[in-house]
């Protein structure tokens, strides 16, 4: 594994599972499509035995938790095989939590301050998020100049459309999404539509170019 989730791939899916039982060939579909970084949202109580099956059953995929919000889920995430964590925001507290994790993680920001807090405390990696409502790609610019050692996932609001611009800044390392795992594709069992979603997402900084 890298040494940044940031560099898996340029795109991290964003995953919602409601069936624990979808989860293996759903992850193996977007790892096959050129996706192996996932994340597993804490959203349903299905997601802790989904990022447990993906884990123990498709090695290829480095699958983390998102939405971690609360102290007391890094270690609960941490056991059931997350590689990485990511939330929308950050305390102190969580803060500790992560990093005492032992495994990388992404806390949220969406404001110049929020990032110049975790520069102060020693983390450079973080989820801009929720991007597109926060500014988006003109925030990101902007933000390159007086702090260059920041870089980000940039989540919220993003698609296909406007995933390569976000890939060409220099402070984006992948950006994270849902768009190649559709609700009703999921339900149906389409992992062939899932795959070909995440191999033409797997091309995307091509699309838009590099700065770094």
């Amino acid at each position: 594994m890298p040494s940044s989730v940031l560099d898996l791939a340029p795109v991290v899916p964003v995953v919602v599972i409601e069936d624990a039982g979808d989860a293996v060939p759903l992850a193996r579909a977007l790892v096959v499509g050129g996706l192996p970084a996932i994340e597993v949202t804490l959203r349903t109580p299905a997601a802790l035995d989904a990022i447990r099956a993906i884990a123990d059953e498709v090695p290829d995929a480095v699958v983390g938790a998102g939405t971690v919000i609360a102290p007391e889920q890094v270690g609960a995430c941490v056991a059931a095989g997350a590689r990485f964590l990511v939330s929308p925001g950050w305390t102190d507290a969580l803060l500790t939590a992560m990093r005492a994790s032992g495994v990388p993680f992404l806390p949220g920001v969406s404001t110049t301050s929020e990032v110049v807090a975790l520069l102060e405390r020693g983390v450079r990696e973080m989820k801009f998020f929720p991007a597109q409502a926060a500014g988006g790609t003109a925030y990101l610019k902007s933000l390159a100049g007086p702090l260059p050692q920041a870089r980000f996932c940039p989540t919220g609001g993003i698609g296909p459309a406007n995933a390569p611009e976000y890939l060409s800044l220099p402070n984006v390392g992948c950006v994270g999404g849902s768009w190649m795992v559709p609700a009703d594709a999921v339900a149906a069992g389409d992992w062939a539509r899932i795959e070909e979603l995440a191999r033409a997402a797997a091309g995307l900084r091509d699309a838009g170019g590099t700065c770094r």
